[in-house]
This record gives structure tokens, sequence and C-alpha cells, in this order.
């Protein structure tokens, strides 16, 4: 934790550190006071609990100073990796690991795939945020790109969302270096390796990851992050999240 109990926060302020490698910093999510710092129930399968840290919200919404945005291409890798760190930016296609972490691989990356088929059935937070975010998700994607040398790059999208992908071809305005590939809907097309078969015909090895065959993978999602937090200097608070269901009265994509 950087706070203590009875600190005033400002949305977007740093509020607990990364800790190892296989971690990410937390920022407050809106503005308010800490009222606690303990262990509660985690959204983990386990129901076990977890440290969190609580706040009282004051409905003020007031942001922390963001830094000025910059030109990502005139700074170093090392620099941009820290900003992606210091964001707090996580796979946001269900893993939720340090997106740092796998950009920092020190293999010769040929590919980048960036995964736009949802993970799940019923979940459509990655085609409403092509629909009304391209433009964001391509400027993530040229982030990416940038990062690892320009690789070639293969968007993979589902054939059942018609809109997201024309919004998609739209933002790209018919570029050579990105690939946009409409895939069957067919679970669990949506997972990394599955995916790596159905672009590339290639099977990532048993206890491997796609970087073995020169791939890496990203999710729209984090992508649109990415950008965020290089562009704009947002840190990670939000997401599209799909809320749906027989017992949801208002299904939708909030």
């Amino acid at each position: 934790p950087e706070v203590a109990v009875g600190d005033l926060v400002l949305k977007g302020q740093l509020i607990a550190s990364a800790n190892g490698t296989i971690s990410a910093s937390m920022h407050a999510p809106t503005s308010g006071r800490i009222r606690a710092i303990e262990q509660r129930p985690i959204t983990h399968p386990s129901g076990m609990s977890g440290p969190c840290i609580v706040i009282d919200t004051d409905a003020q919404e007031r942001w922390l100073d963001i830094p000025e945005p910059v030109d990502y291409r005139q700074r170093s890798k090392a620099d941009l990796l820290a900003c992606i760190h210091q964001a707090g930016i996580t796979g946001l296609g269900g893993s939720s690991f340090p997106t740092t972490v796998k950009l920092s691989t020190e293999a010769s990356i040929t590919t980048l795939i960036v995964n736009a088929a949802e993970c799940e059935p019923y979940i459509t937070a990655d085609d409403c945020l092509l629909r009304y975010h391209s433009a964001q998700v391509v400027d993530g994607i040229d982030i990416v790109l940038h990062l690892l040398g320009y690789p070639h790059c293969l968007i993979a999208i589902e054939d059942n969302k018609p809109e997201a992908i024309a919004a998609l071809r739209a933002a790209l305005q018919n570029r050579t270096d990105i690939d946009v590939v409409v895939i069957p809907t067919k679970y669990p097309s949506g997972g990394e390796k599955q995916l790596v078969q159905i672009l590339t015909g290639q099977e990532v090895p048993h206890g491997g990851i796609p970087a073995d065959l020169g791939i890496l993978c990203q999710n729209v999602g984090t992508l649109g992050a990415v950008a965020d937090a290089i562009l704009q200097g947002y840190p990670l608070i939000s997401r599209i999240t799909t809320v749906t269901g027989s017992c949801v009265g208002r299904p939708g994509n909030y």
C-alpha cells in the first residue's frame, strides 16, 4: 500500500505498488478517503480473502493531475515499458498477466496477434470497444509494434461482429502492415494457443508460450489501455464490461 487509513486520494492516484514481477500497481478508481486497509473476500474462485483498500467515495470524481502526452516514437523502450508498468496494465482478455512482462520478451517477435475474439460466449465487451473506440485500439497496436521492432500484425476477429469489423477496417485506412483476419465464431477460438493455431497453423509447444514461435498475443482491451497510458497518461482503472444473464434486469455493456 502507498496510502494510509484517513488519507484523501484522487482519481487515478497510485494506492498500491507492484510487489514482484508478476504483480501490478493499483490506482484509485475515484476520489475519496481511505477508510480501511484490511482482509476482505476477493473475486476469486477460492473464496479466500485478500488485503483490500477501502475508499469512501466523495462523488466528486476529482482527478490527479495527468502528465502531458508525449510522442512515443521519441521515447526509449525502457521508458515506454516503465510507463505501462506504472499504469498497472494487465491482460484484459481474462489472464490479468502483467503486460510489461509480456512486452519485455527477449525472443525475436515476427508476428503480433491482436485478439479481438471474445473469450467466452455472451461477452461482447471487445466488440463494443471496437465499434466505438477502434482508433484508440489502433493507437495501442502502433505503440506495441514500435516496442517489438515492427513485426507483422494480424487482428483476429470473429465473423459475428460485422459492425466491429467495419469500424476496425475504417480505422486502419487500408494499411498494409496490419491484416484483419475474420475467423469463424467457434468456442474457444479466443484462447491464446487456439488462436495461434487458427491463424498460423503452428502449435504452441507443451509447456511453452507463443514467443517460442516468434509470436506475441495481445487483447484489444489491453491495447486500448496501453494507448490510454502512453498517449493520455491514464492508469488502468476502468474497462468495458459485459453484464448479462437471465437474472440481470438490464443486460448490456457498461
